[in-house]
């Protein structure tokens, strides 16, 4: 039968210590009940004699008012001992109770050897940069070779070969997609007015304040509103992808998936890549237009023009090209953080901490690559003159 930890009573006395020297030794005074559950003094008071001794004098213990104790007692004296060994002090345990005596034996039975502990070595610049570059290689060869299979399971998924639950693509659209709408509200219609207040400030000293509907819809509609939708799918979307994906791993689900000759990709990667890559244009525009709104906000208080002017000078400077050109962007970030979330999911370790590192990774690359590819795309455009 285990032996319960003897808990305190109300009454219980509290558990003291003093030191005393006595001719050429410290005697420690323990008294009271020494239980973890209790409030115990600490050995500095021990430690500041035995710093003012000699070497070779004693420390011995007289515990004839001690009380109940428990492993609280012992970690104090595992604490003196070590102490009174750093001061070349002789340790005399005669007065302790037996089996404190032995559990301070046991613990001092087996040495740690010197090597049991990883010495970590300070690593040079031009180290951590290697290593930094050839993680970077290996995380770029990794990705590269997940887009293959992803973009191999969305053939077969185009010709019907794919295995997926048509109830989770509908419930992956749901999520990418109205699930999404409050924060993208709030975040473009934000972001519309301080562009307003912005160009309100600067074009205003022009007499040309009517022009921040040109400034607050060209850059909503072509730049801001996707890749501001695509930054917030991939800390809403692209992490929730990876910790999903991530925890399904590690309960060893995508193990099960193999097993049954079902393939994790077409399963778990594709319907959310769709689903992602079917919202995104919708969250976009309808970013672009809550920007707008904003910016109207703002613009009509502080520039002399009516509602209509302000409508008319919106819709006489966006193109078709802005337009289809952003929409454009967004499908190819949607895709990138899609791709980002799933793959650090796919790669994840079988531990609750690699859950959330995989969570970590999945958004920071989810932006790298939105920036990435927002500077290809731009470089794009302004060659071909769009």
């Amino acid at each position: 039968m285990s032996e319960s930890r003897p808990q305190p009573s109300a009454a219980a006395p509290p558990a003291t210590l003093q030191v005393e020297s006595v001719d050429s030794a410290l005697t420690v005074t323990l008294a009271g009940d020494w239980l973890l559950t209790a409030q115990l003094p600490g050995t500095q008071s021990v430690a500041d004699a035995l710093t003012n001794r000699a070497s070779g004098t004693a420390i011995a213990f007289d515990t004839q008012q001690l009380g109940r104790w428990d492993s609280g007692l012992v970690t104090r004296l595992i604490a003196i001992y070590q102490n009174a060994k750093a001061h070349n002090v002789t340790f005399d345990d005669s007065g302790l109770p037996d089996g404190a005596r032995r559990l301070i034996a046991l613990a001092f039975t087996v040495t740690a050897r010197a090597d049991a502990q990883r010495q970590r070595r300070q690593q040079g610049f031009l180290h951590a940069l290697g290593d930094s570059s050839q993680a970077l290689w290996r995380d770029t060869v990794a990705f590269v070779a997940f887009l293959g299979e992803a973009a191999l399971s969305v053939q077969r998924f185009a010709r019907g070969r794919a295995s997926y639950l048509k109830s989770d693509l509908v419930q992956h659209i749901q999520d990418a997609g109205a699930a999404a709408f409050p924060i993208v509200s709030l975040i473009s219609f934000l972001i519309g007015m301080i562009f307003a207040f912005v160009g309100v400030m600067q074009l205003r000293d022009f007499g040309a304040g009517i022009y921040t509907a040109n400034l607050v819809a060209v850059a909503m509609i072509r730049e801001m509103a996707p890749i501001m939708t695509a930054i917030i799918m991939a800390g809403r979307t692209g992490a929730a992808y990876a910790a999903e994906i991530g925890t399904m791993k590690v309960n060893e689900e995508i193990d099960a998936l193999t097993t049954l000759g079902i393939n994790p990709i077409d399963f778990l990667v594709t319907p959310r890549m769709l689903a992602l890559v079917l919202m995104i244009p919708l969250l976009t525009l309808y970013s672009s237009l809550l920007g707008i709104i904003g910016g109207a906000c703002v613009g009509l208080v502080m520039i002399d023009a009516s509602l209509v002017q302000y409508v008319q000078q919106t819709i006489e400077s966006v193109s078709l090209n802005s337009l289809f050109g952003g929409l454009l962007k967004c499908i190819v970030y949607g895709a990138l953080v899609a791709l980002a979330g799933c793959q650090q999911g796919m790669a994840c370790g079988n531990s609750a901490m690699a859950v959330g590192q995989a969570t970590t990774r999945a958004v920071v690359m989810g932006i790298v690559l939105i920036v990435l590819s927002a500077s290809v795309l731009t470089v794009i455009y302004i060659n071909l003159g769009i």
